[in-house]
């Protein structure tokens, strides 16, 4: 039996309709399963994510592109340098998009599916936006993306290639999360932001439920925080083994942060959960830059009840790290995948972590999507789209601005350079993303701007003015 449950007050909730917060006191929800019946359980089939389907919320019509089932690598010459005999990297960057985040992306468009939604809206840093473009491209299904104005661009281009709809909103995720929250009770779309998705949180735990079956259970296990959602999911994962009789112990988890944007480890520290930041958060490891962790308590309590650490590393040390993983073992991690590798190598110096110890480094991206190389490559298919995809699109916006209007007047006053189901399949698509809406009028369907649509049309000339 499957259950959401409220980790403060124990509250139930049904498997879905999905929430992630507690109606009676506002704590966060999780899936609970009832362990005594999934005793002895066996994994079936290939080696990949939906292996551990019995071990998850259930969903009848799977999306997979083949995620999960990802390598343990061994890295032997990275464990040498830093001194010591057993380093593992969990490798996340051979996943279908290239990060951890494919996982929660089958779960939860195979859920939106199931549940009969079109759209999908996410607030994200770039990862987890990249993966759900591509999982709903390949279902059909529309996916609306909130993203910060500091994201790498490289995952912003996978975005955009998988013709997701993007949405700029605020400096940092924090403000994007809070937006698409409300945009989402507004337009009934389907919340697919992972920390207001618990769904996430059972789709990365078989992060851990690999690791167990490709290695075993190491002593540190050493995870990037940015909400702290990752952190828990693995924790979740391995006591979720040993409860079933998979394994016996458990690790010791290392959560890690940029010294430049370290709520969780300020909290750590303090020994108390307000974990203020002293100043404005600031990081170039985006994907973990996170001022108000929604997973910070649940973070804390990985940390605490495994008995490990939390560590601050620099900018600097991050991107030492990235190069020497590259080069002693040719894997392009992310910055934030990286922080793992600085943050070991702290506790090595410090003689935390022993030369005899057993470590797994979690690389949950790749090094691909956050390089000065594809932020050129991006601003180039910026330019190509506003030159050909949006010059079309653009004409039809201004000619609605200036007086509403119906389908074959346009075609009229675009000079019939295309047909007419051409200019109908632009208005469809304009009318998807909610730049016009229809009305009837005189017994024919005429087209109107929305405010969306105007400060669309606002933008594009202000883009313009830039290139």
């Amino acid at each position: 039996m499957t259950k959401l449950e409220c980790i403060e007050c124990s509250a139930t909730y049904p498997v879905y309709p999905i929430t992630y917060r507690c109606l009676k006191c506002g704590g966060m929800l999780q899936y609970a399963y009832d362990f005594k019946k999934i005793r002895n359980l066996r994994f079936e089939g290939k080696f990949t994510f939906w292996r551990y389907k019995p071990l998850m919320p259930k969903v009848e019509k799977t999306v997979s592109f083949g995620e999960g089932g990802t390598p343990l690598h061994k890295a032997g010459r990275l464990a040498k340098k830093i001194g010591i005999q057993n380093l593992f990297l969990k490798d996340e960057t051979r996943n279908p998009t290239n990060s951890f985040r494919d996982r929660s992306a089958a779960l939860m468009v195979s859920n939106a599916i199931d549940q009969g939604y079109d759209v999908l809206i996410c607030a994200t840093q770039g990862n987890m936006g990249a993966s759900l473009a591509a999982y709903s491209a390949k279902s059909g299904l529309t996916c609306h993306v909130i993203v910060p104005k500091l994201v790498d661009m490289g995952k912003l281009a996978q975005m955009l290639i998988y013709d997701a709809v993007i949405e700029e909103y605020g400096e940092i995720i924090d403000e994007a999360i809070t937006y698409a929250e409300n945009l989402a009770k507004e337009t009934g779309w389907y919340q697919a932001t992972p920390e207001l998705n618990p769904l996430v949180t059972e789709a990365q735990k078989t992060i851990a439920y690999e690791t167990v079956e490709q290695f075993g259970v190491p002593d540190w296990y050493i995870v990037s925080m940015g909400s702290g959602g990752t952190m828990y999911s693995i924790w979740k994962g391995f006591k979720e083994f040993q409860k079933i009789g998979e394994v016996q112990k458990l690790p010791r988890m290392i959560g890690v942060q940029s010294r430049g944007c370290a709520p969780i480890i300020n909290a750590y520290s303090k020994g108390k959960k307000k974990g203020k930041l002293d100043q404005r958060p600031s990081t170039h490891a985006l994907a973990i830059l996170v001022e108000k962790p929604l997973y910070k308590e649940l973070a804390l309590e990985a940390i605490n009840e495994s008995n490990g650490k939390a560590v601050a590393v620099s900018d600097k040390e991050i991107f030492a790290a990235e190069q020497e993983i590259a080069r002693l073992e040719g894997i392009f991690a992310e910055p934030s995948s990286a922080a793992t590798i600085a943050a070991l190598k702290k506790l090595v110096n410090r003689n935390i972590i022993q030369k005899e110890d057993t470590v797994v480094c979690l690389i949950t991206g790749s090094g691909l999507k956050a390089t000065d190389v594809l932020q050129t490559l991006t601003k180039k298919r910026k330019t190509a789209i506003v030159g050909l995809e949006l010059s079309t699109k653009e004409k039809i916006l201004r000619i609605i601005s200036r007086k509403e209007t119906y389908g074959y007047a346009l075609w009229e006053k675009l000079g019939k350079t295309m047909t007419r189901g051409a200019v109908y399949q632009h208005l469809n698509e304009l009318s998807r993303k909610g730049l016009i809406v229809a009305y009837e009028k005189n017994g024919k369907k005429f087209f109107r701007l929305t405010r969306r649509g105007n400060r669309v049309l606002r933008a594009i000339e202000e883009l313009k003015v830039l290139l």
